[in-house]
């Protein structure tokens, strides 16, 4: 497993995110690109429809047009997911996640509870998921796949937790 943090132009958060922490950190931005790809694919059949008639109306159009939704959803999600996940790794702007971040790990520490979960997963089990799923929302187009597995194999940049809050 490569451990190692790559030079990147912002702060590494977390270089293997959990899904449901990826999911909250969803900006308005991630969402609308969501919910463009979403729209697009009907928006096109429509398109294709009108001005590349292949006769088929009604029933097929529509059948054509929600298969094109659905298609559109996956793919503006797993988009979403990469710009969210591109932020946590440091490749893209993530000062609002750094600050969400240091909240939501000052509210852990108080509480007592680990940043990134407790698992029941032997050490074993946890190192080989985290090295499956370290990046691998880079190959998204290959096979998706998430991190749902808790685990301390977490790079992060000096600076993201601030010394007092440590």
């Amino acid at each position: 497993m490569n451990n190692k943090l790559h030079n990147a132009p912002y702060p590494i958060i977390d270089t293997d995110p959990i899904f449901s922490r990826v999911i909250r950190y969803f900006r308005w931005t991630d969402i609308a690109v969501a919910a463009g790809f979403t729209a697009a694919g009907p928006a096109f059949m429509y398109w294709m429809g009108k001005y590349q008639p292949t006769g088929n109306t009604g029933k097929p159009l529509v059948r054509a047009m929600k298969v094109a939704a659905v298609v559109g959803a996956m793919s503006g999600f797993l988009t979403a997911y990469q710009l969210v996940s591109a932020r946590f790794t440091g490749l893209t702007e993530n000062s609002r996640e750094i600050k969400k971040y240091r909240i939501e790990y000052a509210k852990l520490k108080a509480q007592g509870k680990p940043m990134h979960g407790a698992s029941s997963l032997p050490l074993a089990m946890q190192r080989t998921a985290a090295s499956y799923s370290t990046w691998a929302f880079m190959n998204f187009d290959v096979f998706p796949m998430f991190n749902f597995v808790n685990h301390p194999y977490h790079g992060q940049s000096e600076g993201v937790i601030l010394e007092k809050d440590k």
